[in-house]
C-alpha cells in the first residue's frame, strides 16, 4: 500500500510546485529526502534506564530501531568521557518517512497543547526545517501510564532544495500547519 502523503505529493503537490516556481526540469521540483528524529539524553551517564526508555519510545514512534549517539571527546566540565551515550536518533527514508509524516501532521501535531502553528523561522538557510517537540506523549503510540520521564526531541525534515522559500512551499503542500496559513486538505474526497 502506497502512503497517502506520497500519493498526494506525486499527483498534486509536484504539479503545484512546478507551476508556482516555473520549473522546466522535473528534477528541479523539491522533494522530501529524509526525516531525522534526535533526542538528547544528557542524563544517560547517570541513569541507564532513562536511555533504555528513550530508545524504546523512539522505536515505538518511528517503527525503526534507533541508534545511540556517543560523545566524540571528553569534556570535564560536563563530566563527560569519550564514548559515553549522549543521545539517540533515527533516520527515516522512503515509505517509513511518508507514514511517519502523515501520522505527525494528522494525529500528533493537533494533540500539542496551546498549538498556534509551526514557525517558519526554523529553516536553516539550506532548505531544511527543524521543529522541536517538548513532550513525547503527543504521539498516540506512547502510553502515558508507562512513561518514566517526559523528554523532548528535534525532528528535522531534509529536502532536496537549498532554498528556504521552495522548502516552505513544499512543506505547505504536504500539509504542514505553519502560522498564518491554512493547511492544504490532503485526501479530501477520497
Amino acid at each position: 500500500m502506497e502512503p497517502r502523503l506520497k500519493q498526494h505529493y506525486e499527483t498534486q503537490a509536484k504539479s503545484a510546485l512546478q507551476e508556482e516556481f516555473g520549473f522546466v526540469n522535473p528534477h528541479q521540483i523539491p522533494r522530501l529526502e529524509k526525516i531525522v528524529i534526535n533526542v538528547g539524553v544528557g542524563q544517560a551517564t547517570k541513569n541507564q534506564k532513562f536511555l533504555d526508555s528513550v530508545l524504546e519510545e523512539l522505536a515505538i514512534i518511528t517503527g525503526q530501531k534507533p541508534v545511540v549517539n556517543r560523545a566524540r571527546r571528553s569534556i570535564s566540565n560536563f563530566a563527560l568521557r569519550e564514548g559515553m551515550p549522549v543521545g539517540a536518533s533515527v533516520t527515516l527514508r522512503k515509505d517509513r518517512m511518508w507514514f511517519f509524516l502523515d501520522r505527525l501532521i494528522s494525529t500528533a501535531i493537533p494533540r500539542i497543547r496551546d498549538f498556534r502553528g509551526l514557525r517558519t523561522r526554523s529553516f536553516d538557510g539550506r532548505g531544511n526545517y527543524t521543529m522541536g517537540v517538548k513532550e513525547q506523549i503527543m504521539f498516540p503510540e506512547i502510553n502515558y501510564d508507562q512513561v518514566n520521564q517526559i523528554h523532548g526531541m528535534d525532528i528535522t525534515f531534509v529536502t532536496s532544495t537549498d532554498k528556504d522559500d521552495e522548502a516552505v512551499a513544499l512543506l505547505r503542500q504536504l500539509g504542514f500547519p505553519f502560522r498564518g496559513h491554512v493547511p492544504v486538505a490532503i485526501g479530501a474526497g477520497a
